[in-house]
This record gives structure tokens, C-alpha cells and sequence, in this order.
């Protein structure tokens, strides 16, 4: 992982959609990310396939599939406001053409062998694809 080797956070949810495809599933997988957050459990989204996406600054703006769920942007600040950290796929984004210097700052791009560990090591995960 970029800035970071230490490959071990209790919940990891994997998102392979983008805003178009399905925004039910972008808006569970920070739901649930920060429902993990608010129980004491240190959480990361891991954005692939097309999800890279929403690596994209502003990319969650329009994304509200309405109550119960709040907004996927208000969900995805909050979830960063409270230490939950947004991982982004290398090849995904290659893949996708997407340069390292046009995602969200606050997101780290991570390999597949990063993929693979933090799965691994996590208690729980949920894979949204």
C-alpha cells in the first residue's frame, strides 16, 4: 500500500460499481463501512474494477438513492471524517485509464498483492459486485 505497509483493518468492503452501473451498492458499501466505524472497528473501501471511478474528485456528488440512506457524498466524508480509509485498485485504474494524480487526495491507490493481504487479515468483509 502506498504510504502504509501495514495491511490490517477489521472490515474491508470492496466495490466494483460506478455511479451509473449501480448506486444502490456504491451507497451499502459506505453505509456499512461507517456502521463498522461506529462500532469501534477500523474500516477500509477498496474501489475496483469500474468503482476506480469514484476515485475521481466530486464523483459521489449526485449519487442519492434516498431514505433511509443518507447521500453516498455525506456518507463517504463522514466515513473519512471518522478514519475510515478509501483504497483504489492500481490496475483498475490503469485498466480504466485513470492517472495517479486525478484521484481524491485522500484516497491511496493500492496493488493487487495489497488486495489480497488486507482481505486476508480483515475479521469481516462484504464484497459488493
Amino acid at each position: 500500500m502506498a504510504n502504509n505497509t501495514d495491511y490490517r483493518t477489521d472490515y474491508v468492503g470492496t466495490l466494483f460499481d460506478n455511479a451509473e452501473s449501480n448506486p444502490s451498492k456504491i451507497t451499502l458499501a459506505f453505509t456499512m463501512a461507517g456502521k463498522a466505524l461506529e462500532q469501534g472497528h477500523s474500516a477500509s473501501v477498496i474501489l475496483m474494477v469500474d468503482a476506480v471511478h469514484l476515485a475521481l474528485p466530486n464523483a459521489l456528488d449526485n449519487v442519492d438513492i434516498g431514505a433511509p440512506f443518507k447521500p453516498a457524498k455525506e456518507l463517504l466524508e463522514a466515513f473519512i471524517d471518522k478514519g475510515g480509509n478509501v483504497l483504489v485498485c492500481g490496475a483498475c485504474m490503469e485498466h480504466n485509464r485513470i492517472e495517479d494524480t486525478a484521484i481524491d487526495t485522500r484516497f491511496t491507490k493500492i496493488s493487487g498483492d495489497d488486495v489480497v493481504a488486507l482481505l486476508m487479515h480483515a475479521k469481516g468483509s462484504l464484497q459488493l459486485n
